[in-house]
């Protein structure tokens, strides 16, 4: 059984690209979790992945000079949300930053969630999964999430700020059409410009 187990979870694992980030609840139908546990720290002692924090493993990305590279923190949060079938979004400055419109890169990787608040340290990185309200996870984990996070970060008062014109030549037609989907939800201040911009 054992082998079995071991087997079974080793074709999953190759099967995806290297980087990904997961729990054992990944495998919850491949045996029962004492057997998962097992071979996944057989597993970790071949090398083939490698153990992150407490339940958290990864299949590694593997530099042919610099060796194994360090975790996709957006990663871990994902991993670590799904244990609790939550999603994550970037938070407003983060996602200010990734379009451009902020060169301050934040100091800490901080995801939002609508599940339990949690803080895992790997290495020199430190990842903060922050609850929030189900209406700040409008477009939770899409390009239209960053979207309305990033002119979230602006606020009501800095809204006039935001170069509507520059975001817009940069989206695609599916990011325009997924961000008027979600405009009635949006908060109503943010409405007129996410309008503009998918004009």
């Amino acid at each position: 059984m054992e082998r079995i187990t071991t087997r079974t979870i080793l074709r999953r694992i190759r099967a995806k690209q290297r980087g990904w980030v997961f729990t054992p609840k990944e495998f919850a139908g491949v045996g029962p979790r004492t057997a998962v546990d097992q071979a996944l720290s057989r597993l970790q002692h071949t090398g083939t992945i490698r153990r992150l924090a407490q339940g958290i493993y990864e299949f590694p990305r593997i530099h042919p000079r610099i060796g194994v590279l360090s975790p996709s923190a957006e990663a871990v949060a994902k991993a670590v949300a799904a244990r609790t079938n939550s999603r994550i979004q970037v938070s407003q400055a983060k996602a200010a930053n990734l379009l451009g419109l902020s060169t301050q890169v934040p100091a800490q990787n901080i995801f939002l969630t609508e599940g339990p608040s949690r803080t895992v340290k790997i290495g020199n990185q430190t990842i903060v999964l922050k609850h929030t309200a189900p209406s700040k996870m409008l477009g939770a984990g899409t390009e239209a999430g960053i979207v309305i996070q990033a002119v979230r970060a602006f606020g009501p008062n800095g809204a006039n700020e935001i170069p509507v014109t520059s975001i817009s030549k940069k989206l695609p037609a599916t990011v325009k059409s997924e961000i008027k989907r979600l405009l009635p939800a949006a908060p109503v201040w943010a409405q007129p410009v996410l309008s503009r911009i998918v004009e």
